[in-house]
């Protein structure tokens, strides 16, 4: 193989995602995969392993968190660019994703050539996401108000929003800290944090609020 091929190190923890991407590069000879992982842990060391040039990581994992990775490679290896291919599509997790690391963002509905527009110029040295989505970033981030107003839901940490999206798809606490890797009562600390900042009353208020939310996200 020649070595002016770039690696990329798929991060998925849906075997139909990775199947579906590693046809899509059979077509892109510049390109190899190195390696490809389903949870947080294995991609972080199959990634140094193989010293891939860019990974692509979904923010969601059944077993550990695509924000915390993307940190992790940040500081473990700096080389790796990132770029994020995720279902979410609300703003505050784009840039969550882009303040852990990443210099790329996709979602999982837009076409195949954005997504290796997405990878080309994030190898270039440059930063990635749809004009609409930098727009809604640099208005952010400069202090411009935007046109809906701040969600409490927004407001949560990465962990605690890691915490939240797990309890709306009904995993119970024991099992949100195996695949996270905590311990039982961190998570209950995170889930009493999260249920202050919504002011809510109680854990079954906090439950219903995140099943309600994960719900309204699939519907949209």
């Amino acid at each position: 193989m020649s070595e002016s091929r770039k690696r990329i190190f798929l991060v998925d923890d849906h075997a139909l995602v990775r199947e579906w991407l590693l046809a899509l590069f059979r077509h892109e000879p510049q390109f190899e995969i190195a390696g490809q992982a389903d949870s947080a842990a294995t991609a972080l060391s199959g990634i140094m392993a193989a010293k891939a040039d860019l990974a692509i990581v979904d923010l969601s994992l059944k077993s550990g968190s695509g924000l915390d990775l993307i940190k992790d490679l940040r500081l473990q290896s700096p080389a790796t660019q990132v770029v994020v291919l995720s279902m979410h599509e609300e703003i505050y997790f784009v840039e969550r994703a882009f303040r852990a690391g990443a210099r790329g963002y996709v979602t999982k509905r837009d076409s195949t050539n954005s997504i290796m527009e997405a990878i080309r110029t994030v190898l270039a040295g440059q930063v990635y996401a749809k004009p609409e989505i930098l727009a809604q970033l640099t208005a952010r981030l400069v202090g411009h108000t935007p046109d809906k107003p701040v969600g409490a839901v927004e407001q949560l940490s990465d962990r605690e929003m890691e915490v939240f999206r797990r309890l709306g798809e009904g995993q119970a606490t024991r099992k949100i800290a195996t695949e996270m890797g905590l311990s039982i009562k961190t998570v209950q600390a995170y889930s009493a944090r999260i249920k202050d900042k919504l002011g809510l009353a109680n854990a079954s208020e906090l439950m219903r609020e995140a099943v309600r939310w994960a719900a309204d996200r699939q519907r949209n």
